[in-house]
């Protein structure tokens, strides 16, 4: 076989599809800002403003899984709505979450 009957036959079995939608159509994360938050025996839930919900294990936050749901609810969203803060003076956590720490890997 010659490397022009090789490219031949490379050619026959390539499939080409339809592409349904242009990447225009789709929609990418923006910014990760907190709209709301909730929580369940397990997890914290975040409600981002771009639609995302992103749910992180209690246990990955000690001071937030070790403390009485209703010291948990005691939070604050700081004004540029990136962290969830928890005062000492209002409860039994004295805490910050950083959104973006639970957006992206982190090697360790």
């Amino acid at each position: 076989m010659t490397l022009n009957d090789e490219a031949a036959e490379l050619q026959e079995t390539v499939k080409q599809y339809k592409i349904a939608y242009s990447v225009s159509d789709y929609t990418f994360p923006g910014e990760a800002l907190i709209h709301d938050v909730r929580f369940d025996d397990a997890y914290i839930h975040v409600e981002l403003t771009d639609g995302r919900i992103l749910s992180i294990p209690l246990w990955w936050i000690p001071s937030v899984n070790n403390a009485e749901p209703e010291d948990r609810l005691k939070f604050e969203i700081n004004r540029s709505r990136t962290m969830i803060v928890w005062d000492p003076d209002k409860g039994s956590i004295n805490d910050e979450l950083r959104i973006e720490d639970y957006l992206t890997a982190r090697n360790s």
